[in-house]
């Protein structure tokens, strides 16, 4: 049987993918935007999946329809008898995407809606619902809206086809796998290798080019190591023919592994080297690929070593400020490879193409790549004599003029790694811990350094985002000063933690004026999912001040879900609905959910459909102090063995009759939710108010225990007033 498939890739290796998907067997393959449309057999999808270096996803197309309507998208996802492709008690997940003006621009409605549709076909013929799995599900959809038409497809792929399997995901790389095996298709390394070259790495970071140059040099499939691809859990797979590709496989890599040619890397700092070090040997290579600490000066051949490929992902000089640090290395570079690389190919890729012009080595025309969103320019050349020059230096003028500059950022720059240097000591401290208790999300840094008034929360999901937030300056701080600093800051973050600038997102936190913290401060609707204590969230970086998900207060959420097994659970002013998940994850027999706002009710049922929540757990948009008094009068008065109260420090909002002070009113808010507290229950009650003072006297026939300290957690320890907390008991 003969299907359409549809491989995606990065931006301008269109060409690259269209040769390789021949190759493997693809029929009237045609070159489209980030991706190959194609045709071919079951086989052909398989051989794809195992074999292609550069795909990102493939994708197997079940059809294509009109939508001008949200009902448009239900229906044609229903038009499918999901039943050829999973079973009822299967578990999916859903991606969507939209493009132009089309009817549906918001990716997670549309997933939502797309999910319904298959779930609801399920449950009317079989009375069971597929589950939701978001990691690894029996099926992954995937639907493309661009203007009014839709692509219905499976991913066969299931994740990204750059993840091999090799990389610790505690390891940021500068440089996707797909991407640097295209770079050296490009430079011409297969051609190399099969003449016995040698393949070299001067500034070899974590590895990635030099285990991507040995899986091509030993004819090893990039996906022989991956435990998981799409198709593992579809209805339609051939587990024969998937076995027969892979034993084929595994006995080319066991005939290449004897074929490897020298393959070297250099880098100058040990942490590095230790994880290029990692990776080779996750990879099944240890003793292939020889890596060792040397600096770019001293770089350099063996005599044994034949001539071969340089290769090399240099920094980008991005940074402020270092400039003209890089264009040095980059003059360096083009020395070593000049003094001791003669005859050798060389190829790099480079953000700033006025830096290919210090190494004063002639290149051939440049090739545009793209390295995540930024645009890059691949370089290729011989290194031979007559492709050299000298490369343009400043005049006198021009280096007085850089001198009297750095003279104004000599103290700016100073401060800036005093800076880095905090960031860096703080990972120190913290990564024990963080892999100790499995922790995904967590602050790095709390205004550690007065000069640097921000926090920095790390967020760890399929890619690591940073949320910076600044922290208002005070009038006697001159604020170009501030924002000098800020921009420092801001220019520093992704060189010490190695993540792209467009994961680093920005705010500024200002004293709030009634419910400002809850206002929209954007409307870009990009949602990512995140991970803690076995539970999924949505978290938005871009929208809102606060990401929907407090990290404070992680030790209380999980010591909910620890407490929460066979009980019923309620959670006041609920935000997004994150403790109810941890309860009811942790095994509550029903739950009620009470917020005022229709956006964060809704953003905590999405995280209910994520975390599979269903049956006795309620949510309920209410002013919780007006429902709290309501259900003091009621004389049938719903019970709770677990109450979750954390209402804001002051609030007039226009949903409320007056308004809310947390010192004023918390006696008679707490007195109305012990209400409904059963015999043996507990009430957690929290605030963020810093000069809070909790009145015992009037609280007084309660049992209260301050745990504030055991619930603040490791990475707030700075900060022992984030939050205080109260056990409170009949």
């Amino acid at each position: 049987m003969h299907y359409q498939f549809f491989a995606t890739t990065p931006k301008a290796l269109e060409g690259i993918l269209a040769n390789e998907v021949e190759m493997l067997g693809g029929e009237n393959v045609r070159q489209k935007l980030a991706g190959v449309a194609f045709q071919g057999d079951l086989e052909t999808a398989y051989t794809t999946c195992l074999w292609s270096r550069v795909a990102s996803r493939i994708l197997l197309l079940l059809s294509s329809f009109e939508v001008k309507s949200q009902q448009d998208l239900y229906d044609g996802i229903q038009r499918i008898d999901w039943f050829e492709h999973l079973n009822a008690n299967d578990s999916l997940a859903v991606s969507f995407s939209s493009k132009n003006n089309s009817a549906i621009n918001n990716s997670h409605f549309g997933a939502l809606r797309v999910k319904d549709a298959i779930v609801d076909q399920m449950r009317a013929r079989f009375n069971v619902r597929p589950n939701v799995d978001t990691e690894h599900p029996s099926i992954r959809v995937n639907v493309h809206l661009q203007d009014d038409t839709a692509q219905l497809s499976l991913d066969l792929s299931g994740e990204s086809s750059h993840r091999r399997g090799y990389r610790d995901i505690n390891i940021a790389a500068p440089i996707k796998e797909n991407l640097a095996a295209a770079i050296l298709l490009r430079a011409g390394w297969p051609d190399i290798a099969r003449r016995g070259g040698t393949l070299l790495d001067p500034m070899c970071g974590s590895g990635t080019l030099l285990i991507e140059g040995a899986l091509i040099a030993g004819d090893i499939a990039p996906g022989l190591q991956r435990d998981y691809f799409g198709f593992l859990g579809w209805k339609q797979h051939n587990a024969t023919l998937w076995q027969s590709l892979l034993e084929q496989a595994q006995q080319r890599r066991d005939i290449g592994m004897h074929q490897l040619p020298v393959i070297v890397g250099f880098d100058q700092d040990r942490h590095t080297v230790s994880a290029a070090l990692k990776h080779i040997d996750n990879a099944g290579l240890t003793g292939k690929i020889h890596v060792e600490k040397r600096d770019i000066a001293s770089a350099s051949a063996s005599e044994r070593w034949p001539k071969g490929l340089i290769v090399c992902n240099p920094p980008y000089g991005e940074r402020l400020g270092d400039e003209e640090e890089v264009a040095l290395l980059y003059r360096k570079f083009g020395e070593t490879l000049k003094q001791h690389f003669s005859g050798w190919q060389a190829t790099i890729i480079i953000g700033n193409p006025e830096l290919g012009f210090k190494l004063g080595i002639r290149s051939q025309r440049p090739i545009t790549m793209f390295n995540g969103s930024l645009e890059c320019r691949l370089l290729r050349f011989s290194i031979e004599e007559k492709a050299f020059f000298e490369p343009k230096t400043h005049s006198q003028q021009e280096r007085i003029e850089h001198i009297r500059r750095r003279a104004h950022t000599e103290q700016a720059d100073q401060q800036a790694e005093m800076f880095a240097n905090r960031l860096r000591k703080n990972i120190k401290r913290l990564t024990k811990w963080i892999k100790q208790h499995q922790v995904h999300c967590y602050r790095l840094y709390d205004a550690d350094l007065p000069e640097f008034a921000v926090a920095i929360d790390i967020y760890h999901g399929d890619e690591t985002w940073v949320n910076v937030q600044e922290y208002e300056s005070p009038k006697t701080i001159d604020p170009a000063k501030a924002n000098q600093r800020l921009a420092a800051a801001m220019a520093v973050i992704p060189h010490v933690l190695n993540i792209p600038a467009e994961n680093i997102f920005l705010k500024i936190r200002r004293k709030q004026k009634s419910t400002d913290q809850y206002e929209k401060q954007g409307d870009s609707r990009h949602f990512h999912i995140v991970e803690e204590g076995g539970c999924k969230f949505w978290v938005n970086f871009e929208d809102y001040l606060d990401t929907g998900l407090f990290l404070d207060h992680r030790p209380l959420r999980l010591l909910l879900q620890e407490q929460a097994k066979g009980k019923r659970f309620l959670n006041l002013f609920a935000y997004t609905g994150s403790a109810t998940v941890h309860a009811a994850v942790g095994g509550a027999i029903s739950s009620v959910t009470i917020d005022m706002s229709n956006t964060y009710l809704a953003w905590a049922q999405r995280n209910f459909v994520l975390n599979g929540i269903q049956g006795n757990h309620t949510l309920v948009r209410a002013n919780c102090l007006k429902w709290l008094s309501d259900q003091v009068d009621t004389h049938q008065k719903t019970r709770f063995d677990l109450i979750f109260l954390d209402p804001p420090t002051f609030s007039n909002s226009k949903k409320m009759d007056e308004a809310f002070d947390i010192q004023k009113d918390h006696v008679t808010l707490i007195r109305n939710a012990m209400s409904l507290l059963a015999v043996n229950g507990t009430l957690y009650f929290s605030t963020n108010f810093r000069r809070f003072k909790i009145n015992h006297e009037e609280l007084g026939k309660f049992k209260i225990d301050d745990i504030s300290k055991s619930m603040i957690p490791e990475d707030f320890a700075r900060n022992s007033k984030i939050h205080y907390c109260w056990k409170i008991t009949h």
